[in-house]
């Protein structure tokens, strides 16, 4: 038998069990912050050489100068061409359903006129320079170009710089082809904190960014809320999870492999069932140690449920859905017959997966919405990454003589208030001087 725990909600003790089993702490010990904020340091102090030194000693190859670092964007142009067809056509479908999709997240300016001419507004523009994390050796994730920076090129940002660690100087040829194909302005081969602190602060060859984005390791995690505040970042995210509630009507087959695709990402990695019918929870058991000998990470699937995972047998499909909102999962799979009218009752969830025939994967390569989806419990406050994070919101005011009057009234009486003398006589100044 599988050593997945099986928790139910009847139990006195279930939520002090649940809360357990979901505490993670996303970013890690002292050591690691030692290491990540001596790699910033010294990036910011030797720049360009300090990236070279870091490339040699952490990827084991080294680069005859700083240019070396740079990949040319003819290099991702040859990926492109020598992939296989079916890659090609698999990552042109992804980028125009992504690109679909997040075409309709864009926010436009807007203003207003007030009856005595006073203008608001908003005026909504772009970043102008977004660093991408991509992480490379085994970790070669090409989805994860698509997913950062087609929301970036739609939002309208000037230029797009990738860095992607390569261990022994080894490329990955599809992570290239999604870099072309996507439109990534410039690539470096430098990973591990010592890329984020490049793109963060600048350095003779690679150019600081306003914004960085994109997955990485514990150290890249460290780093990038090390730097946050000199610029910005998307999200520090934690383990990849997947919730699923289902009424029991599911090849149990279908459940266990959703629960493996994520338990397959990393012994970290968290996969839930919750369903009310206790019968059935015992067929998903059952299917998962059928289906666990024939994966190809059957050690780091395994792991991963029995450290994190769980079957919970619970009342009702009511109370999954409360269940559901205090995990706030990254990923939700309803398996039911009518998850229009369940996710309504869903408060918080990075991606709401309905129906039976919607797999989690889909998600994470081709449906359209983002897969940078906040994990850890954040999505009880935060969102899926989209084209908002790369815009900017400045506010208009445009104050005419007439609401000077009246506004600067208004804001004289509470600068007083406050004992902010030079705020309310720099108000006053407009009125006074047209009575």
């Amino acid at each position: 038998m599988s050593d997945i725990r099986l928790l139910n909600t009847a139990d006195a003790d279930f939520m002090q069990q649940l809360d357990q089993l979901l505490a993670w702490e996303s970013v890690s010990d002292g050591a690691v912050n030692n290491t990540v904020n001596d790699i910033i340091q010294a990036i910011r102090e030797q720049g360009d050489q300090a990236l070279l030194d870091f490339t040699n000693r952490f990827d084991g190859w080294q680069a005859a100068d700083a240019e070396a670092l740079e990949i040319p964007l003819d290099r991702l142009r040859q990926a492109w061409e020598g992939i296989p067809a079916d890659q090609q056509q698999a990552l042109q479908h992804a980028v125009e359903r992504v690109q679909d999709y997040h075409q309709r997240q864009k926010i436009d300016s807007w203003s207003y006129t007030e009856a005595d001419g006073t203008l608001l507004g908003q005026q909504v523009t772009p970043l102008d320079r977004v660093g991408l994390y991509v992480p490379g050796g085994k970790a070669a994730y090409p989805s994860s170009v698509v997913m950062n920076a087609i929301p970036a090129k739609v939002a309208g940002v000037a230029e797009l710089i990738m860095v992607v660690p390569t261990p022994k100087g080894e490329l990955n040829e599809l992570v290239l082809a999604a870099a072309h194909i996507c439109g990534v302005d410039r690539v470096f081969a430098v990973g591990g904190a010592q890329a984020v602190a490049a793109l963060a602060y600048g350095t003779e060859l690679i150019p600081p960014v306003d914004k960085v984005v994109g997955p990485g390791n514990i150290y890249v995690a460290t780093a990038k809320r090390a730097v946050f505040g000199q610029v910005g970042i998307d999200m520090v995210a934690g383990p990849s999870e997947i919730l699923v509630i289902c009424d029991g009507n599911t090849n149990p087959d279908w459940l266990a492999m959703d629960l493996f695709s994520q338990a397959e990402h990393d012994e970290d990695a968290q996969s839930i069932l919750l369903c009310p019918d206790a019968a059935f929870v015992e067929r998903v058991r059952a299917s998962i140690d059928k289906l666990l000998p024939t994966m190809e990470r059957e050690p780091i699937i395994a792991t991963a449920l029995k450290e994190r995972g769980a079957l919970i047998t619970c009342r009702d499909l009511e109370q999954a859905c409360e269940v559901a909102n205090h995990i706030a999962p990254e990923h939700l799979e309803l398996s039911v017959d009518d998850p229009l009218a369940l996710a309504k009752q869903i408060k918080h969830a990075g991606a709401i997966f309905m129906g039976r025939y919607t797999s989690e994967p889909l998600g994470d390569y081709c449906a359209g919405p983002n897969h940078v989806l906040p994990t850890s419990r954040t999505a009880r406050f935060s969102s899926p990454l989209g084209v908002y994070d790369f815009q900017k919101r400045s506010s208009l005011i445009m104050v005419s003589k007439e609401g000077s009057a009246t506004l600067g009234k208004t804001a004289s009486v509470l600068a007083r208030g406050e004992g902010l003398t030079a705020h309310a006589r720099s108000a006053e100044y407009r009125f006074e001087a047209e009575e």
